[in-house]
């Protein structure tokens, strides 16, 4: 994923940047960096690798190297960012949350006008945010260029530019699949991802920006520069997973849906007489936790913690670069409390079931342990179709994904043609699905949130939330 931060103040800018920009670190893991722009060293620019390390120790000397009242950074999942880039219309730094799916099209189409060269990086990819940046600067304005940008990619972009005269370009994606947030103070105004992280600092909301909305930000204004959208296909995922539970998506907070889709859950398990005999409720930690609490609350079950994550020296579970030390770093966090695990019966909450590595290692831990038995329930529906649109659960291969994987494995390519029965309980290819994991990992029930009461817990209209990884329609 990844997020950005931006200010542009009659006061320096810099402190609330590097804080603003650190409070998005639970969104991207591989690079961080900032540029400010100075009236007298105009835009400058600082970037490193956070793979091994939170973005805020790669950057404590960073009001040494930078300096400026206009600032934006970015914490990014893959590419270096932000770039600064020379254009006809002059120079300016840009950063962008998203994915370009069809850059190697775009690179040919480019290299074949005989008009670009692009940097290249390990095995022939370049950096997307150069991709962009090029898009851009064939038009007259920049704003006209993120225009032509949009047509042009297939996925999305979410973007942050900060030009040589100190104003800030924010964009939001054109069908608004990525939030994009304003605040302002008593000095000037701010840009973010997240809304907790201006609101923290001291700003306070101006406005959400609605799909495709483009924005130039001063120290004393927001100019329009073009107007939201009418539809929208904010990514329901993010109040499931990504989201921080602080933060608010077009007015739902993330922790409150959290707690309400818990409560969807456990109304549909009571129903179906799936609540008995289960002696706590307990949250895969940490985003499963609220969903969990949200089960114990309407169903009267106790909420307990049987296992505690070390955090202090692996504060993220997917920070190494491969999946078996990814894995091994996930048994390593898992701390029991064995007083809270023996002879009991455990009904866990994960917000999600994607690939299912962990999944069996968890249970087996738990036995281990002296559990009696171990509930599964999954806080979304099954995961079927990979994101074509953000680098969520962007795999290359669908199989990885364990509910596609289990259909083909039950019933071969015919299955793909039910993947909609598959994912609804009431079925009985959906009961088979649910079974068969079961007997993978070793659960005693397995149950999955209805697409149904995702979309209740969040409160929005279906048709303006993006639900492709359940279901496919875009």
């Amino acid at each position: 994923m990844g997020g950005f931060f931006g200010v542009t103040s009659h006061a320096d800018a810099m402190s609330d940047v590097f804080f603003g920009v650190d409070y998005h670190s639970h969104l991207g893991t591989s690079r961080g960096g900032m540029a400010a722009y100075d009236p007298e060293l105009g835009i400058q620019s600082e970037i490193h690798n956070i793979q091994n390390s939170p973005f805020r120790t790669k950057f404590e000397n960073v009001f040494d190297a930078l300096h400026g009242n206009s600032v934006i950074g970015v914490i990014s999942d893959a590419e270096p960012q932000p770039l600064i880039i020379r254009a006809g219309f002059g120079a300016y730094a840009i950063c962008g949350v998203g994915i370009i799916r069809n850059w190697n099209e775009l690179l040919q189409e480019f290299l074949t006008e005989g008009k670009e060269h692009f940097n290249a990086l390990s095995g022939g990819r370049i950096n997307p945010i150069e991709m962009l940046a090029a898009l851009i600067n064939r038009k007259e304005s920049i704003a006209e260029g993120i225009e032509y940008a949009w047509e042009k990619i297939e996925g999305t972009m979410a973007i942050l530019i900060l030009k040589d005269d100190g104003h800030i370009i924010a964009a939001r994606d054109k069908w608004g699949r990525l939030p994009v947030h304003i605040g302002m103070n008593e000095t000037g105004h701010c840009v973010s991802f997240e809304s907790f992280a201006y609101q923290k600092l001291g700003y306070v909301d101006y406005k959400e920006l609605g799909p495709g909305e483009i924005v130039e930000l001063t120290k004393d204004e927001v100019i329009t520069l073009k107007e939201a959208n009418e539809e929208m296909r904010i990514c329901a995922f993010l109040w499931s997973y990504y989201g921080y539970p602080n933060s608010n998506y077009e007015g739902v907070n993330v922790e409150e849906m959290r707690y309400r889709n818990g409560e969807i859950m456990a109304r549909n398990d009571k129903e179906a007489g799936l609540c008995e005999g289960i002696d706590n409720v307990c949250g895969i930690p940490d985003s499963g936790t609220p969903h969990a609490i949200g089960y114990s609350n309407a169903t009267g079950i106790k909420f307990s913690r049987p296992f505690i994550k070390y955090t202090p020296t692996w504060p993220r579970s997917f920070m190494p670069p491969n999946q078996s030390q990814r894995n091994k770093v996930a048994r390593m966090k898992q701390v029991p409390v064995p007083e809270l695990i023996k002879h009991r019966s455990l009904l866990f909450v994960d917000d999600s079931i994607v690939r299912g590595t962990q999944l069996k290692e968890t249970v087996d831990f738990l036995y281990q342990n002296g559990a009696e038995q171990v509930h599964m329930r999954s806080a979304c529906p099954p995961i079927m179709y990979g994101c074509k649109f953000l680098n969520f659960s962007s795999s290359k291969n669908e199989m990885e994904l364990l509910a596609r994987r289990v259909i083909i494995e039950l019933e071969g390519e015919e299955g793909l043609n039910h993947i909609s029965e598959y994912s609804d309980s009431k079925t009985e290819r959906g009961q088979k699905l649910r079974k068969t994991i079961c007997e993978m990992y070793g659960f005693e029930s397995l149950e999955f949130q209805s697409l149904e009461g995702v979309v209740e817990a969040i409160g929005l209209p279906k048709c303006r939330l993006c639900t492709y990884c359940w279901d496919g329609k875009e």
